[in-house]
C-alpha cells in the first residue's frame, strides 16, 4: 500500500518525499542509501549504551529503532549496534530494471510510528505502560502523545520545543548513555550513586551533571495599556512594614 504523499512533508518525512519526487535525486539507488548511512555521525557511545541495556541491567529491555528515515540508511548506520530486524524506516519500492526508487511502501513518520510502536507492543508481549520512547524531531510528536496518555515514559533528546513541552523527561548530551539516566531513573528507581558507579564500570565516568528545570516563555507588545488596581486606604487602614530596620 502505497502513503498518502501529499502529507509526508508535514509528518517528518521530507527525505522519503525528495528522494522519490525531486528529479535530483531520481538515480539514488539501494546501495547509495548504504553508503550514506556510513557516514551518519552517531552520538559517542551508542554501542555501550545498546550493550547496557542487553546486558547489564535486571530488567529486559528490548532496543528498537523507529525512523522517518530510509530503512536502508539506519540499518546501515546502526550496523553491529542495532540488529536490522530492530530497525524500522521508511521502505521504498526499486524498479527491477533501473534499481531507482519507484514507490515508497511504507513511512513510519507522523501517526505511522505509532503503528509500528502498537505492533512491537503486540509482537513482544509489553504494556503500553513499560515502553520507554526517546525522540527529538517533529515526526515523534504523535508517538509521544500516545505513549504518554498509556502511561509510559517519554525522553526528548533535543532542545526542540515542540518536543520538550510533551516529553516526561528531557536529557542533553552528546553521549548516548545520557539516556540511561531518566531510563534507570524512572523504570528502576535508582539512585545518582548507582548511576555513577554504572557508567564507572563501563569505562566512563560523568564529568558534569546538572539538573534543571527550564521555562520557555515569549513576549509581545500589546496596545492594551498597563493598569494597575488600586485599593483605597482609609486614614484608620493601618500598613505593616515587611521588616524592621531597628
Amino acid at each position: 500500500m502505497l502513503c498518502d504523499l501529499p502529507n509526508l512533508i508535514h509528518q517528518g518525512a521530507e527525505l522519503a518525499y525528495l528522494l522519490r519526487h525531486d528529479p535530483e535525486f531520481r538515480a539514488v539507488h539501494r546501495q547509495h542509501l548504504r553508503e550514506v548511512g556510513k557516514r551518519v555521525r552517531l552520538k559517542d557511545d551508542l554501542n555501550i549504551f545498546a550493550r547496557v541495556l542487553r546486558e547489564h541491567l535486571s530488567a529486559r529491555f528490548h532496543f528498537c529503532v523507529i525512523s522517518a528515515s530510509p530503512r536502508e540508511v539506519v540499518q546501515s548506520a546502526l550496523e553491529r549496534i542495532v540488529p536490522a530486524e530492530n530497525v524500522f524506516g521508511t521502505e521504498f519500492a526499486y524498479d527491477d530494471r533501473t534499481g531507482e526508487i519507484s514507490g515508497i511502501v511504507h513511512v513510519p513518520a507522523g501517526y505511522g510510528k505509532v503503528a509500528v510502536l502498537e505492533h512491537l507492543q503486540s509482537k513482544l508481549h509489553c504494556t503500553p505502560d513499560r515502553t520507554i520512547y526517546v525522540g527529538d524531531g517533529s515526526s515523534d510528536l504523535y508517538v509521544m502523545h500516545h505513549v504518554n496518555s498509556h502511561d509510559g515514559c517519554t525522553v526528548a533528546v533535543s532542545e526542540t520545543k515542540s518536543i520538550a513541552r510533551i516529553a516526561r523527561r528531557s536529557v542533553l548530551s552528546e553521549n548516548a548513555l545520557s539516556v540511561l539516566v531518566p531510563i534507570l531513573e524512572e523504570t528502576l528507581g535508582w539512585n545518582a550513586l548507582q548511576i555513577r558507579d554504572l557508567f564507572t564500570s563501563c569505562g566512563v565516568a560523568i564529568h558534569e551533571w546538572d539538573k534543571i528545570r527550564t521555562d520557555w516563555l515569549t513576549f509581545h507588545r500589546t496596545p492594551t495599556p498597563f493598569v494597575v488596581n488600586e485599593t483605597e486606604i482609609t486614614n484608620d487602614s493601618k500598613l505593616l512594614p515587611a521588616a524592621s530596620l531597628g
